[in-house]
C-alpha cells in the first residue's frame, strides 16, 4: 500500500512539473509603430500569419490617432484593424494619442481614453469580439496612490479591465534599430539585430521566471509586451519557437488574468513604467537584490536606435 501511495505521489509530481508554462502575447501601438510607415500592411499580415502558425491568441492595443492623417480618417489603416478582427484577434484601447498619464492632467488623459474608443469598438462588435481591455501607454499607471486610484476607478466605470505586463522589455529599441537598418538596406545589420533580439528576449523570460519563483514560489502565467513593428513581423517565428523551447504554451489574456497573482496589491508608486512583477515586488518591499541581473539592452542597439 505504501508503495502504491508513493507511486501516486510521484506521478502527481511529474504531472505537475510537466505542465507547460503559460505566456500571453500582447501587441501595442496598433495599427503599427510610428516608424513602421510604408510597411503597415506587411507588418500586419506577417504578425497575423505568425499568430495562426503557432496558435497564439494574441491581443492588440490600438492608438486610434494613427488611423488619421491630416485630420482625415484613412480607410487603409482602418482595414489593418479589420485584419486583426476578421482573423479572430481581440483589440483593446491604448488611448487615442499614446498619451502619457504622468505628463497629463487626469481630465486630459480621461478624454484621450474616450477619444481612443470611437472607431474600434464598433468594428469589434461587428466582428463578434469584445472590447474590454486597456493598456497604459509607457506602462505609466500613476505616480501616487491617489492618481492610480483615480485612473483605475475611471477605467472600471468605462467598462475596462487593465491589461498588465509582466515581461517588460526594450523591444522598441531593437525595433527602431532594425527599422533604421531596413531603411538603409543594411541586411547584415538587420540579421545581427534580429538574432540578438531573440537572445535578449530569452534572457528576459528567464529573468522574470526567476522573479516569479522568488515572489510567488511558482511560475505564474506571464504577459508579454511587444510592439507592432517590422522586427516582430520578421522575427515572431523565432520568438515563438524560443518560448516553446522554454516550455511555454500560448494563452489568451482572460486565461492569464485568472491567476491569483494578478490580484496582488500595488502599494508603491513612482515615475517608472515597469513590469507588474517589479511593482508587486516593490510593494512587498523586497531587498534590492531581487532586481539584480535584469538583462541589459546591448549598447550598439541603443546607439543604432537613435
Amino acid at each position: 500500500m505504501e508503495k502504491l501511495v508513493s507511486l501516486v505521489l510521484l506521478l502527481a509530481f511529474f504531472t505537475a512539473t510537466a505542465q507547460p508554462k503559460q505566456i500571453c502575447v500582447t501587441v501595442d501601438d496598433l495599427p503599427t509603430v510610428a516608424y513602421g510607415e510604408g510597411n503597415e500592411e506587411e507588418i500586419t499580415r506577417k504578425l497575423i500569419s505568425h499568430f495562426k502558425k503557432y496558435n497564439i491568441p494574441a491581443i492588440g492595443f490600438v492608438n486610434e490617432g494613427k488611423l488619421y492623417e491630416s485630420g482625415k480618417l484613412k480607410d487603409e489603416r482602418v482595414a489593418l484593424l479589420r485584419q486583426w478582427l476578421d482573423n479572430g484577434y481581440e483589440l483593446g484601447n491604448h488611448t487615442f494619442a499614446h498619451t502619457d498619464y504622468h505628463r497629463a492632467t487626469f481630465t486630459d488623459f480621461a478624454s484621450d481614453v474616450k477619444k481612443g474608443a470611437v472607431i474600434t469598438p464598433p468594428l469589434s462588435k461587428k466582428a463578434g469580439l469584445p472590447w474590454r481591455y486597456f493598456r497604459h501607454p509607457f506602462l505609466h499607471i500613476g505616480q501616487s496612490q491617489a492618481r492610480y486610484d483615480s485612473l483605475a476607478g475611471f477605467l472600471t466605470a468605462q467598462g475596462y479591465t487593465e491589461a498588465p505586463v509582466t515581461i517588460d522589455n526594450a523591444d522598441y529599441l531593437f525595433a527602431k534599430a532594425y527599422s533604421n537598418a531596413h531603411k538603409n538596406k543594411e541586411l547584415a545589420q538587420m540579421k545581427r539585430i534580429g538574432a540578438d533580439y531573440v537572445k535578449y528576449m530569452e534572457a528576459k523570460v528567464h529573468f522574470y521566471e526567476q522573479a516569479s519563483e522568488k515572489l510567488f514560489d511558482r511560475q505564474i502565467p506571464q504577459t508579454l509586451l511587444i510592439h507592432a513593428s517590422l522586427l516582430n513581423a520578421d522575427y515572431l517565428d523565432d520568438l515563438a519557437e524560443m518560448y516553446q523551447r522554454n516550455g511555454y504554451a500560448f494563452v489568451d489574456l482572460p486565461k492569464a488574468l485568472q491567476d491569483k497573482a494578478y490580484e496582488e496589491a500595488i502599494t508603491k508608486f513612482g515615475s517608472y513604467g515597469i513590469s507588474w512583477i517589479d511593482r508587486w515586488a516593490l510593494s512587498r518591499s523586497v531587498p534590492k537584490e531581487f532586481f539584480a541581473n535584469d538583462p541589459e539592452t546591448p549598447a550598439y542597439i541603443v546607439e543604432a536606435a537613435r
